[in-house]
C-alpha cells in the first residue's frame, strides 16, 4: 500500500534529443509527477509540442533559457544533455536540496582519471562523484532509494551487466574471459547531424565500430561487473556494432563455465535471480529474444544457452527506454517511494 504525497515537481535540462524526448513521453503520462520546467539554450520559447508533435494536447510547456533559479520549485532534475553538463550544475542544485538523475556519463565512472581518459574532460566535482549512486535498479535498488545524485548506466552497460549478473554473483563462470558482442540501432548515436547516422549511410549495412580504440562504455561495464562479482578478477572484450534499425540493443554475451559448475542449472539460476524484477523477463529454455519484442517498453528479455563449457546469454532492450529514459523514471519511482512500475507499464509495440 502506497500513500502518495503531492505530485513531484520535475525539471529537465536539455530534452531536445532522443533520450530527452523519450523522457518527456514517459513523464507526461506519469500520474505522480509534474514537469515544471525544461531548459534549452538554443530553443527557448519553442513549444515542446511543436518540436515533438506526438505530445500535442498532452504537454503544454515551452523550452526556457536556463537561469540560476530555473529549478527552485523542483524536487528532482533530470539531465538529458551531453556529457559534462550535469557536473557543472550539480553543486548548486544539491545545495538547494534538489536531487539529480543524470542520463549522461558524468556520475557513472567512479575514478575521475578514468573518466577524463575516456570522455576527454576533467571531472570538476569529484566529491559529488564519490557519493553518486549508479542507477541500475536490479543491482543498486537500496542505494538508489536515498540517493542525492544518480548516474544512469549507459545503454550497452545495462544489457551486459543484467546479462552477466546472475552467474557472476554465483561465481560460476571465468570472469577473465568474458566477451560481449553488442548491436545497437542508430538512435544510440543521438539526435545530431552526422554522416554515419544518415539513412543512406546506415541502411542496408552492418558494421562494428570502436574496435581499435575501444568504446567508452567499456570501463563502465568492467566497473559494474566488478561490483556485481564483488572482486576485481574481471576482464571483458566488448565490441559494439551499428545495425540499420532505429531502436534496440541486442547483446550476445559469452562466458566460460568453471569446471565445477558444468552441471549447474543456469536456466533456473536466471529465473530465480530475476523472479521479483518487474522489468526483466527470463525467457523459456531455448528462446531467442528479438529487439522488436521490447520496443518502446522498459522491459529486458534474457535467454540462456549452454554449449558444452560455454554459456551464451542473449539480452535485448530498448536503448532509449530501459537503456536510458525509462531506467531514469524507474529510479525516480524508487527515490520517491512510488510503485516501481508506475508510468512504465507500456507494452512493447509490434510490428
Amino acid at each position: 500500500m502506497y500513500n502518495y504525497k503531492p505530485k513531484i515537481n520535475i525539471g529537465i535540462v536539455g530534452g531536445t534529443g532522443y533520450t530527452g524526448s523519450e523522457l518527456l513521453r514517459l513523464l507526461a503520462a506519469h500520474p505522480q509527477v509534474e514537469i515544471k520546467v525544461i531548459t534549452s539554450r538554443n530553443d527557448a520559447g519553442v513549444s515542446v509540442s511543436k518540436m515533438f508533435p506526438n505530445l500535442r494536447g498532452i504537454l503544454n510547456i515551452e523550452f526556457t533559457a536556463p537561469q540560476n533559479n530555473s529549478f527552485d520549485e523542483c524536487d528532482i532534475v533530470f539531465f538529458a544533455t551531453p556529457h559534462g553538463v550535469a557536473m557543472q550544475q550539480a553543486k548548486d542544485l544539491i545545495q538547494k536540496g534538489i536531487r539529480i538523475i543524470d542520463l549522461a556519463a558524468d556520475f557513472r565512472i567512479k575514478d575521475p582519471q578514468i573518466f577524463q581518459k575516456w570522455y576527454k574532460m576533467e571531472h570538476i566535482c569529484p566529491d559529488i562523484l564519490e557519493n553518486a549512486v549508479y542507477g541500475l535498479p536490479e543491482i543498486s535498488r537500496d542505494s538508489i532509494r536515498n540517493a542525492q545524485v544518480i548516474g544512469l548506466p549507459g545503454c550497452y552497460p545495462t544489457s551486459v551487466q543484467l546479462g552477466l549478473a546472475p552467474v557472476l554473483r554465483a561465481g560460476l563462470v571465468d570472469g577473465m574471459t568474458l566477451i560481449a558482442d553488442c548491436k545497437s540501432g542508430v538512435s544510440g548515436a543521438g539526435r545530431k547531424a552526422e554522416i554515419s547516422s544518415l539513412m543512406a549511410e546506415a541502411a542496408d549495412s552492418f558494421k562494428a565500430y570502436a574496435v581499435a580504440s575501444g568504446h567508452r562504455h567499456h570501463p563502465e561495464i568492467e566497473q559494474g561487473l566488478k561490483n556485481i562479482a564483488k572482486h576485481n578478477n574481471i576482464n571483458i572484450h566488448f565490441v559494439p556494432h551499428l545495425v540499420p534499425m532505429i531502436r534496440g540493443i541486442h547483446s550476445t554475451i559469452y562466458a566460460r563455465i568453471l569446471p565445477e559448475a558444468l552441471e549447474a542449472n543456469f536456466q533456473m539460476l536466471y529465473e530465480n535471480f530475476y523472479i521479483a524484477e518487474p522489468f526483466v523477463d527470463v525467457l523459456p529454455l531455448g528462446s531467442h529474444p528479438e529487439t522488436r519484442h521490447v520496443k518502446a517498453s522498459n522491459n529486458v528479455q534474457i535467454a540462456v544457452h549452454q554449449q558444452n563449457d560455454l554459456l551464451i546469454i542473449l539480452v535485448v532492450e530498448d536503448n532509449l527506454v530501459k537503456g536510458a529514459s525509462g531506467q531514469g523514471v524507474q529510479c525516480l519511482n524508487i527515490m520517491c517511494n512510488f510503485p516501481e512500475t508506475m508510468g512504465l507499464k507500456h507494452i512493447a509495440i509490434a510490428p
